[in-house]
């Protein structure tokens, strides 16, 4: 029996399924858990019919205990309508917003890679740093994401006024290709809204803008800010902001008293301990007054290095090599897998029309008589040689019958 099958006391829980024995979930596979959050459990998954049958997808599904209160449930699909407006390749692609069996999700891209969190936990494991020119990059695709969300406009051509409120290492996604992507932008503003009563605020307190911190209106500067924290991380692979308390960390992000990310790496040039330290002026006028100022300042420094986005792709793979090889036998593994049952059930269909079409057997001629065998078996050299010789017929037939 299929391990991903359902029984007794988990009949309720849903089957997160595996790269090779999926688990139906509506129109899609599931193909194993990847992911849990204070909102949402992820799974990685890809639709059931031939279509797009090439592409992964990830699939973040509401906890039940979330779904009771329709407020929750109001916020995760208002919220995933809203992320599906968000098309830039600098930002996790939604796909779909529904229920399956009474279970709420949002189907989005699914990016083979790791989160920054993790690279930066690997960087410090392995004594090693992020490049330099690697963390301009990445610093400039989280960027870029933040320009696009920040400037888009409805339907009727007015301004969304989108601010993400949660720019986080854990939020950017950097694939095995080299791409930098910002991830749950839809749904950071509605999370903030409820992070008391599902713990997701909880050690976030330390990638928050000055003005977040005190409750105070905000605009999309206070993401640049967030932003800059983490530029600032990668080239130290340290913390900005931490504290032995919940209020001795708020304290410290409240000062805003930011060190120039040089002191910690000498490799960092002048030009780059400005942008960083202007992305994280505590005073919002002082700071860049826009994604697409800081995106600019980014890139430009960024020419100067010569960057290859190849060299991203080379660096993951490398870090995280025994993670790659095995993102690359389960993402081919689930492409090709169905459920345990269904691949039985199909190749019985196949065993049976095989023998339904198989060819009729064809009588053979016996080499010891030359006469057409009603056995199909092929008789051996030792039952030839043993065989009586064939009656001779002609002259010497004749020359009997006469005598």
């Amino acid at each position: 029996m299929s391990k991903s099958k359902r029984s007794g006391s988990d009949a309720g829980k849903l089957q997160p399924g595996s790269p090779s024995d999926p688990v139906p979930f509506g129109k899609y596979f599931l193909h194993g858990l990847i992911a849990r959050g204070g909102m949402a459990e992820v799974y990685r998954a890809r639709l059931r019919t031939t279509e797009k049958k090439e592409e992964m997808l990830a699939i973040k599904v509401m906890r039940p205990q979330l779904a009771r209160e329709a407020r929750f449930v109001d916020m995760f699909n208002r919220e995933g309508q809203l992320a599906m407006l968000l098309r830039s390749q600098a930002i996790v692609r939604t796909e779909e917003v529904g229920r399956i069996e009474g279970r709420h999700y949002i189907a989005m891209e699914y990016i083979g890679g790791r989160d920054l969190t993790q690279l930066l936990r690997r960087c410090q494991e392995t004594n090693q740093r992020i490049p330099v020119p690697h963390a301009v990059y990445i610093a400039a695709g989280i960027a870029a994401g933040l320009e696009f969300a920040h400037n888009l406009q409805g339907n009727d051509g007015r301004p969304l006024n989108i601010v993400n409120r949660d720019v986080s290492p854990s939020n950017v996604r950097l694939s095995y290709e080299g791409e930098v992507k910002l991830l749950d932008f839809g749904i950071a503003q509605a999370l903030m809204k409820f992070t008391s009563e599902i713990g997701v605020l909880k050690g976030k307190f330390s990638y928050m803008s000055p003005e977040q911190i005190r409750g105070m209106p905000l605009d999309a500067r206070t993401d640049v800010f967030s932003a800059g924290i983490i530029l600032h991380e990668m080239l130290t692979t340290e913390k900005l902001f931490r504290g032995d308390t919940e209020f001795a960390l708020m304290e410290k992000v409240r000062k805003a008293e930011i060190p120039p990310p040089s002191r910690f790496n000498r490799r960092v040039n002048e030009a780059l301990d400005k942008i960083v330290l202007k992305a994280l002026a505590r005073d919002v006028s002082k700071r860049y007054q826009s994604a697409a100022e800081y995106n600019a300042d980014l890139t430009k420094l960024l020419e100067g290095y010569r960057f290859d986005p190849k060299e991203l792709r080379q660096f993951m793979r490398q870090t995280f090599r025994k993670e790659y090889a095995k993102e690359h036998e389960d993402t081919s593994t689930a492409l090709s897998s169905l459920p345990l049952e269904e691949q039985r059930a199909l190749d019985a269909a196949a065993a049976e029309n095989t023998r339904d079409t198989a060819p009729k057997s064809v009588p053979v001629v016996n080499a010891a008589t030359s006469a057409p065998s009603t056995s199909s078996k092929v008789p051996t050299p030792q039952q030839v040689a043993d065989a009586p010789p064939p009656e001779k017929k002609g002259f010497w037939s004749r020359f009997k019958k006469r005598k």
